[in-house]
């Protein structure tokens, strides 16, 4: 029996982690969700904005993330719109146009948000320092229009919206660089409140950023994701998400200390011979 564990068939394995996924996505197995600190400051401080103010969210990620950054996209932007604060979208990143736009949209359904009141889409422009310093001045110099082709000057809520004057906060969806590049030339230059939610392989870069609080709130990768929806009180695809992720990770647990009991097991029997 202990070899038979010790040189388990690999398509056993494949097959055990294949239920771990599909059981509990069928039965709808939840847990519950511990809120950490940093996504914790990010809700606070969107609780604490009034009605009328204006954030913009960079969606800097492309397919290979969304996954993971998806999910926080919606379930920031559900809590902007119910609060009656308004949203800049946009990207620095290509690939991210059109995902921040149905990312928008989506969340706009859901809420009853309207295009052109609540929040306004503006896409992707080449140039990443270019862009974010350029909206430091002029908002319009970088985005003539929206993503659809219209004309800022005829859109209801970018009137008044000049630059970062009248932006509350940044928040940045990111799988690189950006974020770092938003604190660099936009916290530091404009004193320009920053957050992000980033893909968990990158998320201990973002800490030193807490500690100086460049950055105002954190959201970490899926786990954030599903905290944010804990918090607005709408659990969604991340929930759903880290239940089963949380399935495999014990199942891997316990495959683990399975394989290393047996191997110490083996091991002694061998000296006993």
């Amino acid at each position: 029996m202990l070899k038979q564990i010790m040189q388990i068939d690999r398509r056993i394995i494949f097959i055990l982690v294949a239920l771990a996924v599909i059981i509990p996505t069928l039965l709808k197995v939840s847990f519950p969700i511990t809120i950490s600190e940093p996504t914790r400051k990010l809700y606070d401080y969107i609780e604490d904005l009034p009605s009328g103010s204006t954030v913009l969210i960079a969606f800097d990620y492309g397919p290979s993330s969304m996954a993971e950054l998806q999910p926080m996209g919606t379930a920031f932007l559900r809590h902007c719109f119910q609060k009656k604060i308004r949203v800049i979208g946009m990207t620095l990143v290509t690939e991210g146009a059109t995902l921040g736009y149905e990312t928008m949209q989506e969340a706009a359904k859901t809420t009853g948000a309207i295009d052109g009141v609540d929040y306004v889409y503006l896409g992707f422009r080449p140039g990443t320092i270019q862009v974010m310093l350029g909206m430091g001045t002029t908002i319009n110099n970088i985005f003539e229009s929206d993503y659809k082709e219209k004309p800022l000057a005829e859109i209801p809520m970018m009137e008044g919206i000049k630059n970062y004057d009248q932006i509350d906060l940044i928040l940045d969806l990111a799988s690189s660089s950006t974020t770092e590049a938003w604190i660099t030339y936009i916290n530091t230059r404009y004193n320009q409140k920053i957050a992000a939610g980033v893909t968990g392989v990158i998320i201990s870069q973002m800490y030193p950023y807490l500690q100086t609080e460049q950055l105002i709130g954190l959201m970490s990768g899926l786990l954030g994701a599903a905290e944010y929806e804990t918090l607005i009180e709408t659990p969604a695809k991340a929930t759903k998400r880290m239940s089963v992720q949380s399935f495999v990770h014990l199942l891997v647990f316990g495959l683990v200390i399975l394989g290393n009991v047996a191997f110490f097991i083996q091991k002694r029997e061998n000296e006993n011979v």
